[in-house]
């Protein structure tokens, strides 16, 4: 099982390549076409190399024939050595008792034979081994006696031969060189904006490509270009307005508290302006972590298992919560780790307020961590459950989107609707993949996987 499934990524990954369709299209054009190229030429000459190969096996039947016939008898023997000698003909004296092997019956011997027999005769014999003795045997008749003419079977052919089969295979392995060559020159542009979109997705900066090549190409590189200075110019002018929002809000905040200590109120006035207050510096915070990029520049290994038990230890001192935990130790993961317990942070505070049973209002979170393979190295599989209402179908899809909430049971409590989009966010700029869904015995499940 394990080799089919390799061997069904490996299939996988090459349909998926455009260069591997593009090469492979090429390629079965080109074997195609060699292949009915080849077959034509063997259709084609079939005929006139039939005839060329019977009139010359009727021409040395014939004079062959003629000089065993017209010489004197005691020449005759000399006559044989001659031939064998000079033309490779041998001449032998057809017996019943001869062991002979056929010839392998082709389109090209069918032919062949035909043309023969109709100069020499139907009763006109073939063989390619006689008593032992490979070549190519036809037999003719003298007066009433026949005799077996025996000839190099290198010298009739009668099948195209290794030269023009070795000649279409190197044209063959010739034209697959350049259908990938053709497939790389041809792809090669599209693979460099493919590359450069990845590094834009992970939030790099990728190097300008290079406006030349096609028009279609050259347009396309210029307005990817474009964009990306276009993002990056954005980019800078957000970090301006963000650091200006933080500046600007938090200041006249951080006034109002200090009036509010100052001010003459009642006890629960000041605490309930106070909650106000912090609930506006919360969401203020939270646009900063949702709108905060990351680079990879800054990713480094750390121990996932131990910033995860950190948090449990703190979020175990509520007397209100029940944790079930299943934590595999050092468990690492590659990332920025403030980030990630950004993340575990967003969902326990989730949990805390709205997963709570609704008429005890206590929490009880599973939680489990562990490696996605034998490598502790090699990823991360994480699964938060809590035991609250959970939240209709319907709105599970909307729960990571920015600004958005679940239904009236999740809505209850103050918040920016940014928790779990900015866990989204963390996730995919991690290169992981996060599924939200109702457990089949309630309650909310949240699964992550860090790559």
């Amino acid at each position: 099982m394990g080799l089919m499934y390799n061997y069904l990524r490996r299939l996988a990954w090459i349909q998926s390549g455009l260069f591997w369709r593009t090469f492979f299209l090429l390629a079965l054009l080109v074997t195609a076409s060699m292949t009915i190229w080849f077959v034509s030429i063997k259709l084609l000459d079939r005929k006139p190399r039939a005839q060329q190969l019977s009139n010359q096996i009727v021409s040395i039947v014939t004079i062959t024939s003629a000089a065993l016939t017209h010489s004197a008898e005691e020449r005759r023997k000399e006559l044989l050595i001659d031939l064998a000698r000079n033309e490779g003909i041998r001449i032998y004296l057809l017996e019943e008792t001869d062991q002979i092997d056929a010839l392998t019956e082709n389109p090209m011997l069918t032919e062949l034979r035909r043309l023969v027999q109709l100069k020499l005769g139907k009763e006109t014999r073939f063989a390619k081994s006689v008593n032992g003795e490979e070549g190519f045997w036809v037999s003719f008749k003298i007066d009433d006696d026949f005799f077996w003419l025996r000839l190099e079977q290198d010298r009739l052919q009668t099948e195209i031969g290794w030269q023009i089969a070795s000649w279409a295979a190197t044209s063959l392995v010739l034209a697959l060189i350049a259908a990938a060559l053709i497939s790389r020159r041809i792809n090669a542009p599209l693979s460099d904006l493919s590359a450069a979109a990845r590094q834009l997705a992970r939030g790099n900066h990728p190097e300008p490509l290079q406006e030349t090549g096609p028009r279609e190409i050259r347009e396309t590189n210029s307005s990817f270009n474009q964009m990306v200075n276009d993002l990056a110019r954005i980019e800078s002018d957000r970090t301006v307005i963000l650091a200006g929002i933080s500046h600007d809000l938090r200041t006249p905040l951080t006034r109002l508290q200090l009036e509010l200590e100052m001010a003459h109120l009642d006890q629960h006035t000041k605490e309930s302006m106070q909650t106000d207050l912090h609930q506006m510096d919360s969401i203020i915070q939270q646009f900063l972590d949702y709108a905060k990029p990351l680079h990879e520049s800054t990713f480094s290994s750390f121990n996932l298992s131990i910033l995860m038990e950190h948090l449990l230890f703190d979020l175990g001192r509520d007397q209100s919560t029940v944790i079930e935990a299943q934590i595999t130790p050092n468990v690492y993961v590659t990332g920025i780790e403030i980030e990630i317990k950004r993340m575990l942070s967003n969902i326990i505070q989730n949990a805390l307020r709205y997963g709570r049973n609704q008429e005890t209002q206590q929490l009880s979170l599973q939680i489990e961590c562990f490696s996605l393979t034998s490598d502790v190295q090699s990823g991360a599989s994480i699964r938060f459950r809590d035991f609250g209402p959970g939240i209709t179908e319907s709105e599970i899809p909307r729960l990571l989107r920015p600004f958005t909430r679940g239904d009236v049971a999740r809505s209850q409590a103050n918040g920016s609707g940014l928790g779990l989009a900015i866990v989204d966010r963390i996730v995919k700029r991690h290169g992981g993949s996060i599924h939200i869904h109702n457990h089949e015995s309630g309650g909310l499940e949240i699964h992550i996987e860090l790559r």
